[in-house]
C-alpha cells in the first residue's frame, strides 16, 4: 500500500454481480437536457493477483444490447488507479485511461482526450461506495475543468457476491 491512502483494495466493494440502472445524456457538451434510461448488468472480479479488476457489462441501450468492459489496474508506487473502457459499439478503440484515486470513500479519475476534434477533460466519480447502492458518474468539460457536464450515471444493486480469487 502507498503512503497516500490508496490501496489495491479500493474496488473490492464492487466485486460480484450487479443489476445496474443507467441514465445517459443523448448528446454531450451541446446543452442537451434529454436523457435515456436503461438497465444493465455488471460482473466484477479481481485480476492481476488483486492489483486490478475487470467489470464486464451488458447494457440494454435504446439502440440495442452493447457489451463493454472496464479494465482497472493499480500502481502501488504512485497510489493511482488507471481505468480503460472498451465497448462492442467500437471494438477497435479503447478509451484513454482515466487516472486517479479514492479519498474518503470517493474515487475521482480524470483524463484529457480529444472528442470530435476538440480538447475535452473526462472525469469518473465513484460515490456511495460504502453503501448497498454504489454510484458511478461520468462528466466532461470543454473548458479545462472549470465547468462539468454529467453525461452518464450508473447506480448499482448487488445480485450476488464474488467468491473467487484474484
Amino acid at each position: 500500500m502507498s503512503g497516500l491512502g490508496a490501496s489495491e483494495r479500493d474496488f473490492d466493494f464492487e466485486f460480484g454481480v450487479w443489476r445496474v440502472s443507467h441514465r445517459r445524456l443523448r448528446q454531450r457538451l451541446v446543452g442537451c437536457q434529454d436523457w435515456d434510461s436503461f438497465d444493465g448488468t455488471a460482473a466484477v472480479r479481481p485480476v492481476l493477483g488483486g492489483h486490478g479488476n475487470i467489470e464486464d457489462n451488458v447494457l440494454a441501450m435504446p439502440q440495442g444490447i452493447v457489451r463493454a468492459i472496464a479494465i482497472r489496474s493499480f500502481d502501488a508506487q504512485r497510489g493511482l488507479w488507471a481505468i480503460w473502457w472498451l465497448s462492442s459499439a467500437n471494438p477497435l478503440a479503447i478509451d484513454a485511461p482515466v487516472v486517479g484515486r479514492f479519498e474518503s470513500g470517493v474515487g475521482t479519475f480524470v483524463a484529457d482526450e480529444t472528442v470530435g476534434g476538440r480538447a475535452v477533460r473526462t472525469r469518473f466519480l465513484w460515490l456511495d461506495t460504502r453503501t448497498a447502492w454504489p454510484r458511478w458518474e461520468q462528466a466532461q468539460s470543454a473548458d479545462g475543468g472549470a465547468t462539468w457536464e454529467t453525461n452518464w450515471t450508473m447506480t448499482f444493486e448487488r445480485v450476488e457476491d464474488f467468491d473467487g480469487a484474484g
